[in-house]
């Protein structure tokens, strides 16, 4: 059985970024998750990625030996977002957790993706249901 993994923006960050023991955890973490099914890239984390130097033409040829899939949003994952980031704001959440995050983990819920991600945190407590992939889970 196949499993599909959404890719958060920090592991590519980590890739791309200098020579770390983050990079090597997120590189052998990629590995791995490529041998167990699809991964999955959605139009937020690429949006992100637009915020490095990288051209678009470059940064689609770096991470290319990933052969992701690029996913939309389904509204449905839109909406479960919005109102899960409206919690949060409404239970005191500061805006360092802003609506992209929730938009990433709520299309891999919805979708039933793993997530790959460093910070398991930002997902844990608003979307319980999401399988993550962290370096708490797998050291």
């Amino acid at each position: 059985m196949t499993t599909s993994t959404l890719v958060d923006t920090n592991i590519f960050i980590d890739i791309l970024g200098p020579a770390s023991a983050q990079r090597q955890w997120s590189a052998k973490l990629l590995k791995q998750c490529i041998g167990e099914g699809d991964l999955v890239i959605s139009p937020v984390v690429w949006s992100e990625l637009a915020a490095s130097p990288l051209s678009e033409e470059d940064l689609t040829v770096a991470l290319s030996w990933l052969d992701m899939k690029r996913e939309a949003i389904p509204f449905e994952a839109a909406f479960r977002a919005g109102k899960a980031h409206r919690l949060y704001r409404l239970a005191g959440g500061q805006r360092e957790r802003t609506l992209p995050d929730f938009l990433i983990g709520a299309h891999a819920e919805w979708r039933r993706h793993r997530l790959l991600t460093r910070d398991a945190s930002r997902y844990r407590s608003h979307f319980p249901s999401l399988d993550l992939i962290s370096p708490e889970t797998h050291p």
